[in-house]
Formats: C-alpha cells, sequence, structure tokens
C-alpha cells in the first residue's frame, strides 16, 4: 500500500522544528568534520636530535597521512623535562591542537620527587608509541667488564654513574641495586642519552645506565650488562640478564615508555577531536610504513608497542608508586 503526506502548516512547522533540533544536537559532528584544519603543534620537553625528536619523527611521518595535517614540534629543554610540561600546561591551548610528546617514565617520575606547578590530573596521555627497558652499560675499554665486577669494585669505593636526568628509572634502578648489594654508586646527570653513552666511552663516568634502545644505537663502543626489565632483543645487547634473575631481586621492569599527551580540559571539551586523533593514531600502528621508518629513525623492531589510555594511565600509576617509593634514594643520590 502507497502512503503519502500531505503538507500542512503543522507538518511543516514540525519539520522546521525538527531541524532546528538536529542542527544544535549536532555541533560537534561539524567540528569533528572540520577538525583539524590546521597543523596540531607538539611539545617535546628535551631537545632536538635526541631520543624522543626521531621517535616522534618517524610515528608523525605516517600520522601525518592519516590525520590529514601536519606536525609541528617544538623542543624545550631543561630541568629534565619540567620546562617543557611547565610551558605546555602553561600557554598551550587546550583545544586539541597542541599536544606533549613525553617519555612518561622519567617525566612522571619527575612529579613524584617534586610537584609540578600545574595539577598532574590536568593533562593525560592517550597514545603509547614505545616501551623500552633500561639498562646498565660500560665503555667497550672500560676496565670494568660484567655487572659482578661494577658490585664488587662498588664495594670498595664509591662509582661514578653517568644518567640522563636524575628521575629516570634507569636511576631508580642503579640504586635499587645498590641498597640490594652494598655497592655505592654516585648518580651523575649528564643531560640527555648521547651525553650519557659519551660518559661511558670517553671514562667520564665509571658507567652509565640509561634506555636500552640508545645503547643499542651506540653499537660497539658500548657494552650492556643488566637490563632492568627482559631482554628482547638478545645480542644486541650483549645477552645481558636481567637485575631479578641475575640478584634475585622482584623490582618492577624500569622502562622508557614515549607517548602523546593532551590536556584533559580539550578533551572533555572536544571529544570529537581525542576520537579522530585516537583513532587515526591506531590506524598508524596498522600501516606498515611505521616499523619501516622507526627502523630507519634508530627504533628498535622490538620495541614498538602501541598503548592507549588505560594503559598509559596504568603506567603513570606504577611510576609514581616508584617514585614514592625509592624518593628518598633519587633526593639522597
Amino acid at each position: 500500500m502507497k502512503t503519502t503526506t500531505s503538507i500542512t502548516r503543522r507538518t511543516l512547522l514540525g519539520t522546521g522544528a525538527a531541524a532546528s533540533a538536529l542542527t544544535l544536537a549536532t555541533p560537534s559532528l561539524l567540528r569533528a568534520q572540520s577538525y583539524p584544519d590546521g597543523n596540531i603543534e607538539v611539545y617535546i620537553p628535551t631537545r632536538e636530535g635526541g631520543g624522543a625528536d626521531r621517535n616522534f619523527r618517524a610515528f608523525s611521518s605516517i600520522w601525518k597521512e592519516k590525520l590529514g595535517t601536519d606536525f609541528e614540534p617544538g623542543f624545550y629543554p631543561g630541568a629534565s623535562g619540567r620546562v617543557g610540561y611547565e610551558i605546555y600546561m602553561g600557554k598551550a591551548e587546550p583545544n586539541a591542537y597542541s599536544l606533549i610528546f613525553g617519555n612518561m617514565g622519567p617525566e612522571v617520575l619527575n612529579w613524584a620527587v617534586q610537584e609540578p606547578k600545574f595539577d598532574i590530573n590536568d593533562y593525560f596521555y592517550f597514545g603509547r608509541v614505545d616501551t623500552d627497558p633500561c639498562c646498565v652499560f660500560v665503555g667497550a675499554e672500560s676496565p670494568l667488564q660484567s655487572i659482578e665486577q661494577i658490585v664488587e669494585e662498588g664495594k670498595k669505593r664509591t662509582l661514578t654513574v653517568g644518567t640522563s636526568r636524575m628521575a629516570h628509572p634507569a636511576s631508580i634502578g642503579i640504586l635499587a641495586l645498590g641498597e640490594e648489594t652494598g655497592a655505592k654508586f654516585n648518580l651523575i646527570p649528564l643531560s640527555g642519552g648521547k651525553n650519557t653513552v659519551a660518559g661511558a666511552v670517553t671514562g667520564e663516568v665509571d658507567f652509565s645506565v640509561l634506555t636500552s634502545g640508545s645503547v643499542i644505537a651506540a653499537g660497539d663502543s658500548v657494552k650492556t650488562v643488566l637490563i632492568f626489565g627482559e631482554n628482547r632483543v638478545g645480542e644486541a645487547l650483549d645477552n645481558a640478564v636481567s637485575i631479578n634473575d641475575a640478584y634475585g631481586m622482584n623490582l618492577p621492569e624500569m622502562l622508557s615508555a614515549r607517548a602523546f599527551g593532551i590536556h584533559r580540559a580539550a578533551a572533555e571539551e572536544f571529544p570529537d577531536r581525542l576520537d579522530i586523533l585516537q583513532s587515526t593514531f591506531d590506524q598508524t600502528f596498522e600501516d606498515p610504513g611505521l616499523m619501516e621508518a622507526y627502523v630507519a629513525s634508530g627504533g628498535t623492531p622490538e620495541y614498538l608497542n602501541k598503548g592507549g589510555v588505560d594503559e598509559c594511565a596504568q603506567f603513570v600509576k606504577d611510576m609514581l608508586e616508584l617514585g614514592a617509593r625509592y624518593k628518598p634514594l633519587l633526593t639522597g643520590a
């Protein structure tokens, strides 16, 4: 049976009312269709050319194709990453056109050691790119060529230990080892991964601790002697054993994990924009080109590891708990 509808004043008014209601109800849809209509600023709280920069450029080279816009990085090194976060939280507009790309491990530990000027709940990480276990390494010409030699020597004298920044998972790992064995270690912040590697190679420090991806990139100039977690790459880290296996400890895995973060206010005001960021982030991981770009930038394939809001939140929680637990060791170092 065919049904017809006659257009009367009542039906016309009803249609107009419905259209008006639809228009009022869909501002987020309209905004989503136009987002992004400009480049995305990314605040990186370390210097240009470092591991975070290389990681960011590799990931964003694929992500920008999915998102349909480009990323504009800005580098804000200083105070072990605190400067970049303070600028992002204090000056960047919370509109989803500005993100922060940080190393969750050491940077969250910062907040455990010394609270920032902003509320740490006012931002959150929504996209983790990698997980990189920390390690202990020496220069290839160092007289100390094993973790056993390091511990024994550390019982005789205080050894200097290069670290990229004081509040770092690797710093916690080596101080916990000293606490366990009685070896004495003095942490020396060398400001960044390159300087930390160079400190061990040149003998400026007795040995260094750092994320293992940077150590792998240093090649034969260094030797890895202990992992603060699982050795997923075998010979690339000289088949070094984990601290828990070597010393019967139960230390949580000490990781660097780089991730994109956003203002919580932006996520609450523009949930549609966050949805677009998250969906295109996921699409980036599905693109085979990401692994190619990541490896070409010096990344370790085994460390490329996607994580979302829940995984990042759990990691932040773990880091804050570790920071509280080892704060006396870090501040007393």
